[in-house]
């Protein structure tokens, strides 16, 4: 675990998380927009990435989303808690928001990582750059050697889908799926886990 990490979270209230949040995902946004402006040909070349393909964002999409989800579910119930412990940070953003909230916050971190990352970045640098870019900023993952390796696959993988569908929104819905359901699970095992110890499990 990176105690120096887990600490500093500690010691942020949840209106500071979230604030932090928001503003490193609007930032991704403005980052996106201001990079788009100079590197797309015009406003048919910036359209070209907005494939709009039913079948391949609510099938295909789908479909990725799930898998990831099932097989994370499936090694954090095998494998060592240790391995997929980012400091508390997840558990702390979305262990005590609503659903509504959280479906809001999911959907902004899906939308602003993937238009800058695979929309801006893949489109105009390739898959490795942008993917390897992608799992590095996510520097609270490169301490843990699992949870490293998942997020360079899932970066691949969605790059991968990019390059084939062509459409921002089958990576953007099939990132959203992800997120969703990994942080509602997180909100749903902090829940149990307050009744449990509230009655006993009584009430569980």
């Amino acid at each position: 675990m990176n105690n120096k990490q887990a600490e500093l979270v500690k010691q942020m209230t949840d209106k500071e998380l979230i604030k932090h949040l928001y503003f490193s995902q609007f930032l991704f946004l403005l980052i996106g927009i201001v990079l788009a402006f100079f590197l797309f040909d015009g406003w048919s070349d910036f359209l070209s990435i907005w494939i709009i393909n039913i079948y391949d964002i609510f099938v295909i999409g789908s479909i990725i989303g799930l898998a990831v989800v099932f097989i994370d579910l499936f090694l954090m119930k095998y494998v060592p808690k240790s391995l997929f412990d980012d400091g508390g940070i997840n558990e702390k953003m979305f262990q005590r928001r609503s659903v509504p909230h959280i479906i809001l916050l999911t959907f902004i971190i899906a939308v602003a990582e993937e238009f800058l990352f695979r929309g801006v970045i893949q489109t105009h640098f390739g898959l490795l750059f942008a993917s390897i870019l992608f799992a590095l900023l996510h520097v609270r993952y490169l301490k843990v050697w699992l949870l490293l390796v998942s997020v360079v696959v899932l970066s691949f993988l969605l790059g991968y889908v990019y390059e084939i569908t062509g459409s921002l929104f089958v990576t953007i819905w099939a990132h959203f799926i992800i997120d969703l359901l990994l942080a509602l699970k997180i909100r749903s095992d902090y829940i149990k886990n307050k009744l449990n110890n509230n009655g006993g499990g009584s009430n569980g």
